[in-house]
């Protein structure tokens, strides 16, 4: 079956997918002039129109519109590049945002229906607040003292308690490198570090798992401190620089006072000077990634900007070739632990074995099926049968 479809939307689908008329060819098995008299005439197979939607994860209807479609995140966009607002989202972007959005609608659900009262936490700081404050406040929520951080192990000690004491609090939080549970769905760091999606009852912060666990931190307490603003937002955090927005900007400083507080760095700052590694010294004495504390050192003007940009090139490089030379592994349940979050995999497994959730809907709820989704619920401690 022969199709007519708009040129200008099927460039649309390869361009909104990031893909160049050579790797579409090479994904769809056909030449790159095929690809090209495509997107000239618009005529293709059904069966190749399907091809193209699959590998550039477009909605099979949308390639039969006459124009584009105005897609948007729905949720404030504070990603920037070189200073300037990204234009679009990528399909992984938008199927992630669209996940979170599911579950935080389900969870608010549930969590009303067992009588959950709304968390006074959310919200409960304005923009025109000091950012000290917010800190503050934060840390007391979650239970946190002053030198928190200094006091833990190490630095993956600090994150996993950082996570837990987040969850405890009535947030739930997922971390992901890849779209659902598809590895060839790379999330790409460049485009997004974390969102957040407050609410009274369930609020949300998701962290994209593909960035460096020590710059995951930094993210965590970002996101966190938008759910004290009580203010929805995705963002790339681009060289830890907020976008031009002031909750962005409250956001960062919060989570900087929260992890480094002024007070403790500028009292170590001579100390961690006189050595051969100042951000490395203080990296190991608040448990955060070297870039993050040359970025509070030049917030508190300690060191130029200049040679904190400088600082951070470098850094990221090295940190590029290291992940690039890593080899990638793990416990897949402990992975489902951290990309479903165990409160909310929890809820979601104690309901369908309940009867208030059909199976269906929990295997779209988690991503998971059939005898995988009853081992993921053993592994929480739930027998399914």
């Amino acid at each position: 079956m022969n199709l007519s479809l708009t040129p200008e939307v099927l460039r649309w689908a390869r361009e909104r997918a990031g893909l160049s008329r050579e790797l579409l060819a090479e994904k769809v098995k056909a030449k790159p002039d095929q690809v090209a008299a495509w997107e000239q005439t618009g005529k293709l197979r059904f069966k190749q129109a399907e091809t193209v939607a699959r590998v550039t994860h477009t909605p099979f209807g949308f390639l039969f519109l006459q124009e584009p479609p105005a897609e948007s995140l729905g949720i404030p966009d504070f990603r920037t590049f070189a200073d300037a607002p990204v234009a679009r989202p990528s399909p992984d972007l938008i199927d992630t945002v669209h996940t979170m959005q599911r579950r935080q609608a389900w969870m608010r659900e549930y969590l009303i229906e067992e009588g959950q009262e709304p968390l006074p936490f959310v919200g409960s700081v304005k923009v025109t607040d000091p950012p000290e404050e917010t800190a503050e406040r934060m840390r007391e929520t979650l239970g946190l003292d002053q030198g928190w951080t200094q006091r833990s192990g190490t630095w993956t000690d600090v994150l996993r308690q950082f996570r837990q004491r987040i969850e405890a609090a009535g947030i739930l939080i997922f971390i992901n490198g890849i779209v659902g549970n598809n590895a060839h769905r790379k999330l790409s760091v460049r485009e997004f570090r974390g969102l957040a999606l407050s609410d009274a009852y369930a609020p949300l912060i998701f962290i994209n798992g593909a960035d460096a666990k020590a710059a995951q931190m930094f993210t965590m307490a970002h996101e966190a401190a938008h759910l004290w603003l009580g203010s929805d937002g995705v963002a790339n955090l681009e060289m830890l620089e907020p976008a031009d927005a002031p909750q962005e900007r409250h956001c960062n400083a919060a989570a900087a006072e929260l992890l480094v507080p002024a007070a403790e760095l500028h009292a170590c700052w001579s100390e961690a000077e006189a050595g051969e590694d100042p951000y490395q010294f203080l990296a190991r004495r608040f448990k955060v990634s070297p870039v993050v504390a040359a970025r509070r050192a030049a917030d508190l003007g300690l060191i130029s900007r200049s040679g904190y940009f400088a600082f951070y090139r470098d850094y990221e490089a090295d940190e590029r070739r290291h992940r690039s030379a890593k080899k990638r592994g793990g416990s897949f349940w402990n992975s489902q632990n951290v990309r479903i979050g165990e409160r909310f995999g929890t809820a979601v497994v104690r309901a369908t074995k309940e009867g208030r959730l059909l199976y269906r809907d929990a295997y779209r709820l988690t991503g998971l099926r059939g005898e995988t989704f009853n081992k993921f619920a053993e592994s929480l401690g739930v027998r399914m049968t």
